[in-house]
């Protein structure tokens, strides 16, 4: 199934891909993998426990095939979760999930052939055996994945006692880091954010009463985050807010909210707009990199979130405009002299031509690329939504100062989600060189390739 020269159409693809980006290192600045699985080296007894669980994009392809939730995310045998995966995935054709798990069973596993009910048992055999191999346990998938640092996602309460061990091993060659996402802290109107406060304000070490509290506190677990290697803050938004208020009006919204009273959606986003504003002026302090995801909506089946909780499966592309509060933020910030580098991502393909328009008002000398239009995010890392990021980048800004790709995932064996968006990128490019819209500059086009594989993340988010 998967070749050597999968995806890769022209000379020129592949010499891109063969020379300059097979072997770089990879730099996976934003994912959702435990870091406690890390420090303990954790091994999984099945295809099932690797490859299944948590994943909410395979669950998806699931429940559309009529999969019954016992045999997804429900008490069924790990056999039979894997069958009911394998039977539905020959149905997955222009799907990048196809793409995905044909390359993790052939990097991981050795498998060449194709997964479907009929090679199910055979596959299932395989890879269980392999995962009974040491050097298979996570450490070890990291390092076979050439991973120099991984930035995981971390509630600004959390001890980080798992990094810490983490660091402080001398065998652990890739840096894992923490990055700071306070989102309960910032969603106001979202059920349990009385009972956070109480959890950060004891993280913090103090009392928090009002929202000079709030910033207090945040600014105090993101000055220990800091300490702790973070290079990066990360925001989940259902849309992109600016409501501009007064202390004073943010501070009685606050007291409002704490207290269980009412609060409009208008002041939800007031407060919200606040605190983000402060912990970007934070961000620019510390020297990192503030990451904004929006243009969702989140939790939309009702009774499936009441069932299973959130990051499920069961949230979807929003069409809000958001660019004029975008640019709004960002200017905000600006005028201060306080915007961080800042990575933009849309979860709606169509804000492409608006993000790539907006980040060529707001760059700056400090480092080339200093806003970045994130990768194509989630629903939009198809071969098609690649496509159209890289496409779209190229056009309207310089695709060669991009940071390249991040796996977003909960899975070990994610990393291949770099081959395939290294695969992509030299495959235009090539087409672009021998369409004669480049130069056949060897040199030129291989350290372009490079840089966007790798390098240009090592310097933005200053990795050593």
């Amino acid at each position: 199934m998967i070749t050597e020269s999968f995806l890769l159409r022209t000379k020129s693809a592949k010499k891109l891909y063969e020379s300059y980006a097979r072997d770089m290192p990879i730099i996976d600045y934003h994912c959702h993998i435990n870091p406690r699985e890390i420090a303990e080296d954790r091994r999984f007894e099945t295809i099932t426990q690797i490859w299944l669980s948590g994943d909410h994009y395979k669950w998806r392809l699931m429940r559309s095939n009529g999969v019954p939730e016992e045999e997804i995310t429900g008490q069924a045998d790990d056999y039979i979760k894997f069958l009911s995966f394998a039977e539905m995935l020959p149905k997955a054709i222009g799907n990048p999930m196809y793409h995905w798990c044909h390359l993790e069973l052939k990097r991981y596993f050795g498998y060449d052939g194709i997964l479907n009910g009929d090679t199910a048992n055979d596959v299932w055999e395989l890879c269980n055996e392999e995962l009974a191999n040491p050097d298979m346990s996570v450490r070890n998938i990291i390092k076979r994945s050439n991973v120099k640092m991984i930035g995981t996602t971390d509630d600004p309460v959390d001890t980080l006692e798992w990094h810490k061990i983490i660091a402080e091993d001398k065998s652990m060659d890739t840096q894992v880091l923490p990055s700071f996402r306070p989102d309960k802290a910032v969603n106001i109107d979202k059920p349990g954010f009385a009972d956070y406060m109480n959890k950060l304000g004891e993280a913090a070490g103090i009392r928090i009463r009002s929202a000079d509290d709030v910033k207090n506190a945040l600014s105090r677990r993101l000055d220990f985050f800091c300490d702790m290697g973070c290079r990066s803050s990360d925001h989940g938004l259902d849309y992109m807010v600016y409501e501009p208020a007064s202390d004073k009006e943010v501070d009685r919204i606050f007291k409002t909210a704490i207290s269980g009273g009412e609060i409009t959606q208008l002041e939800a986003d007031k407060y919200k707009t606040a605190m983000l504003l402060h912990l970007g002026r934070e961000n620019a302090k510390h020297g990192i990199v503030m990451q904004l995801h929006y243009g969702v909506q989140r939790n939309t089946n009702t009774k499936m979130f009441k069932r299973l909780g959130p990051d499920t499966g069961f949230d979807c592309i929003s069409t809000k405009d958001c660019g004029i509060a975008l640019t709004r933020f960002l200017d905000t910030l600006e005028r201060d002299n306080a915007l961080p580098k800042t990575i933009i991502y849309s979860l709606n393909l169509n804000d492409n031509e608006l993000i790539d328009s907006v980040i060529g008002c707001f760059q700056g000398t400090e480092t080339a690329g200093k806003i970045q239009h994130g990768s194509a995010w989630w629903f939009s890392d198809t071969k098609t939504g690649i496509e159209n990021h890289l496409k779209s980048l190229a056009n309207l800004s310089l695709l060669g100062n991009f940071v390249g790709m991040l796996t977003d995932s909960r899975s070990f064996l994610s990393y291949t989600r770099h081959e395939y968006f290294r695969r992509i990128l030299c495959n235009l490019i090539g087409e672009w060189v021998e369409n004669g819209e480049y130069p056949d500059d060897e040199k030129t086009l291989g350290k372009l390739v490079k840089d966007i594989c790798y390098y240009n993340a090592e310097r933005y988010f200053n990795i050593s």
